[in-house]
């Protein structure tokens, strides 16, 4: 019988390794040896069945534990006494290679398919609702309405009838899945398909509940009341934890996923926590300076601008913007002023407007005199 090296050695790690590194070194050197990536090289193939081989022993606690303290023998009682060794016989089995090769190879591998029984957390679910500008601001409650997935009342969600259970099923045993075994060049191969006798369940309902049809589960319109914080901004989210779809198995709910939306202002707009907006002004107030209303979004305020304000000229409202999102603080609210240009004037109006304007002189025009006289230089 030929001389077995060290499981250790053939996957080249360290005795003291850990779980993750035994199996990442056992995948690397699976994909290098597998027959499908070196058709008709018995030397790979043999390599091959060590690493399978050695993988087999040191992936699982137990026989790891063995062959720790015993070697060969604690793992293999035909070791030593001239039988093949543990892979002597008719072949090998590809069952536990399944994760490994199945992205490569068209998933013909067994194995990696979830207990179906296990619990499974539910799906979260997406809505919206739209708001005003200044309930954004300061927050607001809303509700909404969705469509989601519960837990029957009736069976709880076991999906039998009352005073019945499900049975296990007698051909996968509960894990929802069969092994089917068939002849190759290179041996038998083990591959997994779901039971076709319980359809992947792993259980049998014989007696079904008839107010979910056996599924467990019932669709249901909620209504829900969420709390819409000062400061949110529009297309922001809110996460109401464990009020999605339900759990299966006992797994927890998915969270409702609500997206705000908020309604455009007819004056103010934002930027961050700052609000702003446009105020107009007559051409007296703008020369001689007027105490103003602003609107904001507390109310109207009053404002001096003083004399000869320019059009678009922008004041300051400290702790008139929004609410910091995180309650710490306000922003500000800016406003542009601009003048408006009076129409539809009368002919005495428009008279006494020239004998204003012959009155003023270019130095009451700064910016006017500046300009044209740029251009003439």
């Amino acid at each position: 019988m030929a001389e077995k090296r060290d499981y250790y050695e053939v996957l080249g790690v360290s005795k003291g390794a850990s779980e993750e590194e035994i199996k990442k070194a056992y995948k690397k050197l699976a994909r290098k040896y597998h027959p499908d990536m070196n058709p008709g090289d018995k030397e790979a193939e043999e390599k091959f069945k060590e690493v399978n081989e050695a993988n087999e022993v040191l992936s699982d606690p137990e026989k790891k534990a063995r062959y720790d303290q015993f070697g060969f023998a604690g793992v293999d009682p035909s070791y030593g006494a001239g039988a093949g060794g543990a892979y002597g016989g008719a072949g090998f089995d590809f069952g536990d290679l399944g994760d490994i090769f199945g992205s490569f190879f068209g998933g013909g591998f067994g194995g990696g398919r979830a207990n179906p029984n296990a619990p499974q957390r539910g799906e979260s679910l997406r809505t919206s609702v739209t708001i005003s500008f200044e309930e954004a601001a300061f927050g607001c409650e809303k509700e909404v309405s969705i469509d989601r997935v519960e837990q029957c009342g009736e069976c709880h969600g076991s999906g039998c009838a009352k005073g019945t259970t499900a049975e296990v099923c007698p051909d996968c045993r509960g894990s929802g899945m069969v092994q089917q075994r068939r002849q190759t060049p290179l041996g038998f191969m083990s591959t997994s398909a779901p039971c076709g006798r319980c359809g992947g369940k792993g259980k049998i309902i014989h007696q079904p509940c008839k107010h979910c049809g056996g599924k467990g589960m019932v669709r249901k319109r909620k209504t829900l009341k969420v709390t819409i914080p000062a400061g949110i901004d529009n297309g922001q989210t809110i996460s109401l934890r464990a009020q999605g779809n339900a759990g299966k198995n006992g797994g927890p709910a998915g969270d409702l996923l609500i997206v705000v939306a908020v309604r455009p202002h007819d004056i103010f707009r934002r930027e961050g926590t700052s609000v702003l907006c446009e105020a107009p002004i007559t051409f007296t107030q703008a020369v001689l300076g007027a105490e103003l209303e602003i609107p904001t979004i507390d109310g109207k305020v009053k404002y001096s601008i003083p004399e000869g304000t320019q059009s678009g000229t922008t004041f300051r409202l400290k702790g008139k913007g929004i609410p910091g999102l995180n309650g710490r603080g306000r922003g500000d609210q800016y406003v542009t002023v601009y003048i408006e240009t009076p129409t539809n004037l009368s002919r005495e109006q428009k008279e006494a407007l020239k004998k204003f304007s012959e009155l003023l002189g270019e130095k009451n025009y700064e910016q006017n005199k500046s300009f044209f006289g740029k251009f003439k230089k």
